[in-house]
This record gives C-alpha cells, structure tokens and sequence, in this order.
C-alpha cells in the first residue's frame, strides 16, 4: 500500500494531485473572489456566547483521534504517521482545532501538503493554513478553482486540499446577529464604566468654552471614582436620566442574544445557560452526549471524515473515521463490561478480543 514507506519532497512529480479542481459552491460567497466580510473573526469571538459555542464544537472535536478502515469489511488497519501528527510542528489536536476554526467561521479550511509518499505520491504531511492566507484561483467560467495564491505566491491545487463546509460559515451568515450582540456587550461595559446613573450636567450660567467642559466631566467621573458625594456651583445642576442599565434590561438582552447565537451555531440553548431555554427532560450523560454529537458536532465530523477518505489522500477500498465511539461516546466501564460479558457468552468474541476492547495490551491481539 506504501503507506509507511520513505517520504519525499512535495517539490517531486507526484502521481497524484492533492485534490480535484475544488466546485465553486452555488450561492456560497466564500468562493466568490472577494468575501465582504462584516465582522471580523476577531470581533467576533469577543461575544462570550459566540466563543463558548465555538470551544464546543472545536474542543469536543478535535480531541477525537483519526483511524483508518478498510471500507468492505470495517476492519481497522494500521494507519499512516500522519493520522497522528499531520503537521510535522504541532499536534494533532491542534491542526484539527484550527481547521474546524476556519470552517466554523469561514466555511472553508485549507492544508497544504509538505512532504509524499514516493511509491504513490500521497501526502504524507500537512501544514495548516489561515484563511486569510489563501486566495483561490477560478476557471474562466467561475465554475472551478484551478489553483490557489499562498501569501501572494502562486500555488497549484496539487499542494492544496480544501475542506468545504456546508455552509459559508457563521461569520457570512450570522454578522447582523453576531454584530448586535457585540454592540450589546460595548453597552453594559460603557454603563459598568460610568460608575453613576447615565445624566448630564446641565449649566445655568454663561457658556464655558469645550476644553472646560471636557475638564469637568472627566473631573465628575474621577470624583465620583473616589467618593459618592458630589459638589456642584450654583451654575450647575445634575440630572439624571432615566434609561439605567436596568432599565435598559441588559441581563435580558444578553439572555436572548445567547440564545440566538446558539441557534446560529447549532447548539441546544441549555449548553450556554440561556435562562429562556433552561428547561430540559431527563437523559443521561450517555444520550445526552449522542444528542449533542448528532445535532452539533457530526456535520464536522462528516466534513473532516470525507474529504480526508478521498482517494487523492487515502487508497481505494479505505476510509478515515473519527474514533468517535472510544472518546466522545465511551459507555462507562460497567455498562462496557455487561456488553462485552454477553458477547463473551454468545461466542461472538474471544478473550483476547475482549481484552483488546479494553485496551488490555499487549495480552490483547498479539500487542496490534
């Protein structure tokens, strides 16, 4: 298969490419060639609804370890180095989060490839790349990307694997929400700043000059800062307006804009505390967790899984799978053991398959 054998440059002719001349997506705009953007992923995360979301997704995910299968009879086969370290600089779990980053946020991830398989030309390591690193290449009718520009410099799709998302990320269609509750959030940090009631000074005597102004409204706030007690000239009078941050209904805002995020993001309200949504039935840890992975995280999982499975990265007859069942979805150690007890009974198993189950190694399986 020459899956483990010695690794070349990705400079070498290679047999085959990267990838296929990636679709341009219909109605997706993160292939048009410039993406107007709204908001900025740095704004963006500054929504602590919109990041614990984003930590998630990406956190559960990335923690997932990579396997690879043999696609007619499920059998688990040894896997190539790079399933466990794609990136020869960082670990896996690392390349993972920051490629669910950019689909999370953008719709598209891209790696490019830095060194192949001599025997097939197959990639053999990867490199990240930020997505405002890459700027794609399109075919006279639009239709196709036939190659990709890294910081400027031309690069062909042989060297590029994309991942595209199933939608053109939540920074393309969540900017009017995402925008709203940032400005949420400048709101109440104005109003916890200005340590009283929103008001005004209101001058009952001749006009003062716009440096005196500034002087005594920046000479209020310090005051203030200090001491509750205020002093005032007859000229000058407090007012206070009527619009408090309770008045305002902050907490409230704050409330509903979490759930809207979550909406966005796909995830049940309850994760981020929205107080609107805050009732739920009974369920254990178990399907609690088979819920979350079916609703939020599996459209992720499928996108990281397919494209990794594609021929020009994995041999014919193979697949890649997240061991989703051994991390995310591990049954605690009783429930595994009742299992593995009644297929002990039913001669559907040996010892040392149920040992291998439990990772009881090297007894278990000759050590594989």
């Amino acid at each position: 298969m020459g899956i483990f054998s010695r690794k070349t440059s990705s400079t070498n002719k290679s047999t085959i490419l990267a990838q296929y001349a990636p679709q341009t997506l219909q109605d997706n705009s993160v292939f048009l060639p410039v993406t107007p953007y709204r908001i900025s992923r740095t704004e963006a995360v500054q929504v602590p609804a919109l990041a614990a979301c984003r930590n998630l997704i990406i956190g559960t995910i990335s923690s997932m370890p990579l396997e690879l299968y043999r696609k007619s009879t499920g059998e688990e086969l040894g896997k190539p180095v790079w399933m466990d370290q794609p990136c020869v600089n960082q670990p896996l779990s690392i390349t993972l989060a920051w490629t669910l980053d950019s689909l999370f946020f953008y719709g598209v991830a891209y790696w490019r490839v830095t060194e192949r398989y001599q025997e097939d030309g197959r990639p053999a390591r990867f490199e990240w790349l930020a997505y405002n690193r890459v700027v794609p290449q399109y075919s006279d009718d639009n239709y196709t990307i036939i190659g990709y520009a890294v910081d400027g410099v031309p690069e062909s799709n042989e060297n590029i694997v994309t991942f595209q998302s199933f939608d053109d990320g939540i920074l393309q269609r969540g900017s009017i929400t995402i925008r709203a509750a940032l400005d949420l959030e400048r709101a109440s940090q104005i109003a916890a700043a200005t340590p009283m009631p929103t008001g005004y000074i209101k001058n009952t005597g001749a006009d003062l000059d716009p440096k005196e102004v500034q002087g005594i409204l920046a000479a209020w706030k310090q005051a203030r800062t200090n001491r509750s007690t205020a002093y005032l000239t007859s000229t000058l009078e407090y007012n206070v307006a009527q619009f408090s941050p309770k008045d305002m209904a902050y907490n409230e805002a704050k409330q509903d804009y979490a759930t809207q995020i979550a909406r966005l993001c796909n995830i049940p309200a309850y994760y981020l505390s929205a107080d609107a949504n805050a009732s739920m039935t009974y369920s254990n840890v178990l399907d609690e967790r088979k819920q979350f992975y079916a609703r939020s995280l599996q459209p992720y999982v499928s996108i990281i899984e397919d494209r990794l499975s594609m021929n020009d990265i994995t041999a014919n007859g193979n697949i890649v799978k997240m061991d989703v069942d051994k991390s995310f979805l591990r049954p605690d150690a009783m429930e595994r053991l009742l299992v593995t007890e009644k297929l002990l009974t039913l001669g559907l198993i040996t010892v040392e398959q149920a040992m291998e189950m439990e990772d009881l190694t090297p007894n278990g399986n000759g050590g594989m």
